[in-house]
C-alpha cells in the first residue's frame, strides 16, 4: 500500500482537502441512504467511513435512511406480497407495523451500530421520537403513506449539539396516534429545509441526472430549477428520476443551499462530493 500511495503524497491529499474542510466544518450536512450502497456490503461500510470521517472534522451529518428490500423480504417471510403504485408501497395496518418494525427497530439500529463500530457516535430516531415529522394520508388507496404536515427540528439539533450523529427513520405519525410510511427522499427533503442545511445529498443507484439515461458519460454535472423543469418537458427527466429531482427543487425552496443526486455505487463518493473538486452526481442549484 505505502508503494502505491506515499507519505508525501497522504499529506497532499490532506492539504487539497483543507479549504472544503473548512466550508463544511460546522456546517449541516444531511445525507439520504438508500439503494445499492445500502444494499452492498462493502459500499455500505465506505458510506459508514465517510460519515464518521466528516463527524470527525466537524460537519454536523444528520443521515436519513429508507429500507424497502429489508421491508420487501420481511414482507415476504411473512406471507404478506407487498404491491406498489407510482413508487409507493401500498401500506395497510398490517404492513405500516412491519415498516415500523423493521425501519425504526432493525434497519436503524444496525446503522448506529454500524457507525460507532467505525469510531463515531450516533443515536438512532425515528421521524415519530420527539414529534420530528407529523403526517397525514397521502391518498386512500395508498393506506398509511403519509404526507408531511409538520417537522419538529429541536430533537435533531439538541443532538447535533451534544456531538452525536442523528440517524433517522421515515415514520411519521398524526395527533390521533396513527403511524405512516413516508418516502425517504420526501423525509430527506423537508428535514433539510427545516434545518437549512448547507447541503443535501441524495444517494442513487445511478451516476445523476443524464441526457442520454442509458450513456453515464452524458451525466449533467449541474443544473438549476429552471434547467430541471425544462428537462422534466423535454422528457430528459423522466420515470423515477422525476421525484427525485422534485424533492430535490422542494429542499432548495425549503432553504437548503444546494442538493446533489449523487451515485452510491461509487466508493466513497461522499468525500468525493464534499472534499474535492471533483465531485459524484448532479448539483441541483436554485439559479
Amino acid at each position: 500500500m505505502n508503494d502505491l500511495f506515499t507519505n508525501a503524497q497522504r499529506a497532499e491529499v490532506l492539504t487539497a482537502a483543507l479549504p472544503y474542510i473548512k466550508k463544511y466544518s460546522g456546517k449541516c450536512v444531511v445525507i439520504k441512504y438508500g439503494g445499492n450502497a445500502m444494499i452492498n456490503p462493502q459500499l455500505k461500510q465506505q458510506v459508514m467511513e465517510d460519515i464518521v470521517l466528516l463527524w470527525l472534522i466537524g460537519v454536523k451529518v444528520v443521515l436519513i435512511h429508507g429500507g424497502g428490500p429489508e421491508i420487501s423480504d420481511t414482507m415476504k417471510r411473512l406471507g404478506k406480497q407487498a404491491q406498489f403504485v407510482n413508487g409507493l408501497r401500498v401500506t395497510d395496518k398490517e404492513t405500516v407495523d412491519i415498516v415500523q418494525m423493521v425501519l425504526a427497530g432493525k434497519v436503524n439500529k444496525d446503522l448506529v451500530n454500524l457507525l460507532q463500530m467505525k469510531g463515531g457516535h450516533a443515536i438512532g430516531l425515528s421521524g415519530i421520537d420527539g414529534g420530528i415529522l407529523e403526517a397525514t394520508i397521502k391518498d386512500e388507496a395508498l393506506g398509511y403513506v403519509g404526507r408531511i404536515t409538520k417537522v419538529r427540528t429541536q430533537p435533531i439539533t439538541d443532538i447535533l449539539e451534544k456531538n452525536y450523529i442523528p440517524v433517522i427513520s421515515t415514520v411519521a405519525s398524526d395527533r390521533q396516534g396513527n403511524t405512516y410510511n413516508i418516502n425517504g427522499d420526501t423525509a430527506a427533503a423537508y428535514i433539510a429545509g427545516a434545518l437549512g442545511a448547507e447541503r443535501l445529498i441524495m444517494m442513487t443507484d445511478i451516476a445523476g441526472v443524464m441526457m442520454d439515461k442509458d450513456d453515464p458519460d452524458s451525466l449533467i454535472p449541474n443544473i438549476t430549477i429552471s434547467q430541471a423543469e425544462a428537462l422534466k418537458t423535454q422528457g430528459v427527466i423522466s420515470g423515477g428520476m422525476i421525484p427525485k429531482v422534485d424533492c430535490c427543487i422542494d429542499a432548495l425552496n425549503a432553504g437548503v443551499n444546494n442538493v446533489v443526486i449523487m451515485d452510491g455505487r461509487i466508493p466513497h463518493s461522499i468525500l468525493m462530493e464534499l472534499l474535492t473538486d471533483e465531485g459524484a452526481g448532479t448539483m441541483v442549484m436554485k439559479g
